[in-house]
């Protein structure tokens, strides 16, 4: 009688647990970096830019991610006029080289393929010693998934070829 007691309260905590999971909302790629403390900066950049409705939208996408350290290891300056309105223009380019379309995971990738961004150039991947870039900014968090693709955190900016 007893068993038959506990029985019954596991299976009645593991279904209100698995009813739970089932109503928990997968956060797309805005919220997503919203919740991470340290791309907070991308995430301004991405607002003042006007991509969040775009990001926010069916995708897939693939986001190369810098963090607030990679932002803060831009030139003096390079920050505040980037996101000034009349440089709307340069923000969008350069955020939209950190996109790719489609969904791009870690195990998708191989030495020296290139991939196409939404801002129309190509980055770069290099592979060597299990350790990943791209267009030489080091990935350091890869498959981080959301609702409408996938994000991998870099160290870096990463400029468009034509921008450098």
């Amino acid at each position: 009688m007893k068993t038959q007691k506990l029985r019954n309260l596991f299976l009645g905590v593991v279904v209100a647990l698995f009813a739970s999971f089932n109503t928990v909302k997968a956060q797309d790629i805005v919220d997503l970096a919203v919740g991470q403390d340290n791309l907070k900066t991308l995430v301004a950049a991405v607002k003042a830019a006007g991509l969040v409705d775009v990001l926010k939208g069916k995708g897939p996408f693939t986001v190369f991610a810098p963090t607030d350290a990679a932002f803060a290891a831009l030139p003096a300056g390079t920050l505040e006029m980037l996101l000034k309105p009349e440089n709307k223009d340069k923000l969008v380019a350069i955020l939209t080289y950190h996109v790719v379309a489609g969904q791009v995971m870690s195990t998708d990738l191989s030495n020296g393929q290139e991939a196409a961004t939404v801002q129309g150039e190509k980055v770069k991947v290099s592979i060597y010693g299990g350790k990943v870039k791209i267009s030489g900014a080091n990935v350091i968090a890869a498959d981080v998934k959301a609702s409408n693709g996938v994000v991998h955190v870099i160290d870096a900016v990463i400029l468009p070829p034509t921008m450098k």
